[in-house]
């Protein structure tokens, strides 16, 4: 507990900056603080119990599911139909690594393994979901004439979105390939870190963290490029036309 007092220094530090500079993001640091310290106290107690209950860690990641999907839902604002988009997207990519880590024995199938991992499958597949979708509607909104005279002049429909989807999966991507490439040269991840002070011998943390990187960069990977072609199709009606998303902004 001690520790956790400490690291608070930092957020406060933080907080007096953006007060004194008037940024008007303190409100938001204090938020996600308090948020961060309820919620993960709840589901702490909630796993400890759930950890002798196999049957029980399907609900938790489809409770995580469930709130990962309404919060990129949240971000696409627009988007016909964006919390069924966005559980598909997180579904199937999550769902995709779950299978392949667990089929191929990797991780033993025990609630211990099956809610850490599943919760960081679910957790960056969000972030990418709501990064590209978000993006790929602002790119409609934006470009719909550039869109549209590509249409008129014959281009199929999903020639004339190609641009726009690959930026928008490209941004989505970022944050997951630029933390793999430079995984142990500019940081070390959490995985690799917390069996080093577990004491786990460094070549067994490596070994974990690639396994978690790897598995990382694949699941996003997919569901960025998923939510892009799922979006894109909500843009286009009958007779290759397109359809505009309503103009909102995200949450």
């Amino acid at each position: 507990m001690k520790a956790v007092l400490v690291s608070l220094v930092l957020v406060a530090i933080a907080i007096g900056i953006s007060i004194r500079a008037r940024l008007g993001v303190e409100k938001d640091l204090i938020v996600a603080t308090i948020r961060a310290l309820i919620q993960l106290a709840i589901v702490a107690a909630v796993i400890d119990f759930v950890f002798d209950h196999l049957g029980l860690s399907g609900l938790v990641l489809i409770v995580m599911l469930g709130a990962a999907a309404w919060t990129s839902a949240r971000r696409m604002k627009g988007v016909p139909s964006a919390l069924w988009l966005a559980a598909a997207a997180i579904g199937m990519s999550a769902g995709l690594g779950l299978v392949i880590l667990f089929g191929a024995r990797a991780f033993e199938f025990e609630p211990r393994f099956l809610i850490p991992i599943g919760g960081m499958l679910i957790g960056n597949c969000m972030t990418a979901v709501s990064v590209t979708g978000a993006r790929l509607r602002d790119e409609l909104i934006d470009k719909s004439l550039e869109v549209e005279a590509r249409l008129a002049l014959g281009v199929s429909a999903k020639d004339a979105l190609r641009p726009y989807t690959r930026r928008s999966t490209t941004s989505g991507l970022i944050p997951v390939i630029d933390s793999t490439k430079n995984s142990g040269l500019i940081f070390l991840p959490g995985a690799f870190v917390g069996m080093i002070i577990g004491g786990a011998p460094p070549r067994e943390a490596a070994e974990v963290q690639l396994v978690v990187l790897f598995m990382l960069l694949g699941a996003v990977a997919t569901a960025g490029m998923v939510t892009t072609y799922l979006v894109a199709r909500r843009f286009v009606g009958e007779g290759e036309r397109l359809v505009l998303p309503m103009p909102e902004k995200e949450a």
